[in-house]
């Protein structure tokens, strides 16, 4: 839960200092409507601009904040077999994925994981830890790198910067109009908007945003059976299942720093509540539909 937790916190973060930033600049006052109601028109427009803003800031910065977060390190020529045999894959792969050459990292951790991340399909980057590395046969890695690809060449990180942009939105017009309500309501503030306003609206808009992550997490896990299926038809299905197989093994281990963990490829078990938060669907199950599918 504290992995889910932080990895919401770091989305709803640069949805309130955007919005203090707006407030400070006097840029708010746009939404007034005579100072007597919202503008709904000025509020809707406010919300797209700073939810996506928000949202596409993260995905231009994501290859940096990974390297950083993570420690990665580009394999710009390769010292010996192993880093070779990598940066081959991967180009055979995105050839094959008719997309352009990621960058290839390799990133020292225990934990047996790896991940993509980047704006654009042409210009991603693709990292495995020295866990899996280390753990994983050849043909397990391969799969995973296959994954990785997949979730390159299907758009993915775009996608969820749209849905999260989106999310943002609603999330910033549904906050404010609750503090519209509370301030007029419960506070009687005839004219303009009075401290109790703006206190609610940020309120409203943290509880709003963990709630409206659960449908991001969804998307997030519709798109990893999505990437399994394209590292089964990239690298062939038995070894994709090893792959997950050994992850499921591994499943005890550390995992990536909070913030990366949805672009990572292995999941967790959760049960419930949890489950709604998960950014990955649990091994079992993608495992699971892989064999279903080849029947």
């Amino acid at each position: 839960m504290k992995r889910i937790f932080l990895f919401l916190v770091t989305n709803i973060a640069v949805l309130v200092v955007l919005s203090i930033s707006m407030r400070v600049l006097g840029i708010e006052g746009i939404l007034d409507q005579q100072g007597i109601d919202l503008n709904m028109n000025s509020l809707l427009i406010y919300a797209a601009i700073i939810g996506m803003s928000g949202s596409f800031i993260s995905l231009a910065m994501s290859k940096w904040s990974a390297k950083n977060m993570t420690g990665a390190r580009v394999i710009e020529r390769p010292a010996n077999a192993t880093e070779a045999w990598l940066v081959d894959t991967v180009r055979r792969q995105a050839q094959k994925a008719g997309i352009g050459m990621p960058e290839v990292a390799i990133y020292d951790s225990p934990d047996v994981n790896a991940f993509a991340t980047g704006m654009k399909r042409n210009n991603a980057l693709v990292a495995v830890s020295t866990g899996l590395l280390r753990s994983m046969s050849q043909d397990e890695a391969e799969a995973v790198l296959a994954h990785e690809v997949s979730h390159v060449a299907n758009g993915d990180m775009v996608t969820l910067a749209l849905v999260q942009g989106v999310v943002n939105t609603f999330v910033i017009v549904l906050s404010r109009v609750v503090g519209h309500l509370v301030d007029r309501v419960v506070f009687k503030t005839e004219r303009g908007h009075g401290p109790a306003f703006w206190v609610t609206s940020i309120v409203a808009e943290l509880v709003l945003g963990v709630l409206a992550s659960i449908i991001v997490m969804w998307f997030s896990r519709q798109r990893e059976f999505r990437a399994d299926a394209g590292g089964a038809g990239l690298a062939g299905r038995e070894k994709m299942i090893s792959a997950l197989e050994r992850l499921k093994a591994n499943a005890g281990q550390p995992h990536l720093p909070d913030q990366m963990a949805a672009f990572g490829i292995s999941g967790g078990i959760g049960h419930g509540l949890r489950r709604l938060f998960m950014s990955h669907p649990p091994l079992d199950e993608r495992i699971a539909a892989l064999r279903a599918a080849r029947g």
